[in-house]
């Protein structure tokens, strides 16, 4: 397995990236061409699909990154780590989950996702 502070680091990376071009280069080397994703609110197949949710996110909260929270650690082929959503350089962000990534061949196969901290609607 790879180190899960990467896997992690460069899950953030894309979820973060605004150009088009530069986010499907990140899938294309980090993720498999099958992959899954899945969390309360949304879900996706391949990485078409996954590129269009990413998409969505970043069109819903334009002014927002994510940020890793604490470490992130692994057994085996899973890695699971926590991140947090909110605008600039915020310290108490609004939206907060924790994700399990399986990895496959060195590269994200399936990520389910949790979200520990939404505001209300």
């Amino acid at each position: 397995m790879t180190d899960p502070r990467q896997i992690a680091e460069r899950y953030i990376a894309l979820w973060n990236e605004a150009d088009p071009t530069q986010r499907r280069e990140l899938l294309d080397a980090n993720w498999a061409t099958d992959a899954t994703y899945v969390d309360p609110m949304i879900s996706g197949k391949g990485t078409a699909e996954i590129d269009g949710l990413v998409a969505g996110v970043k069109a819903r909260f334009p002014n927002f990154a994510f940020k890793l929270i604490g470490k992130p650690d692994g057994h085996g082929d899973h890695v699971r780590f926590s991140w947090s959503l909110g605008p600039g350089d915020f310290v108490d962000a609004p939206i907060e989950g924790t994700d399990i990534v399986l990895m496959r061949d060195g590269r994200i196969q399936s990520v389910t996702g949790f979200l520990d901290r939404v505001p209300p609607m």
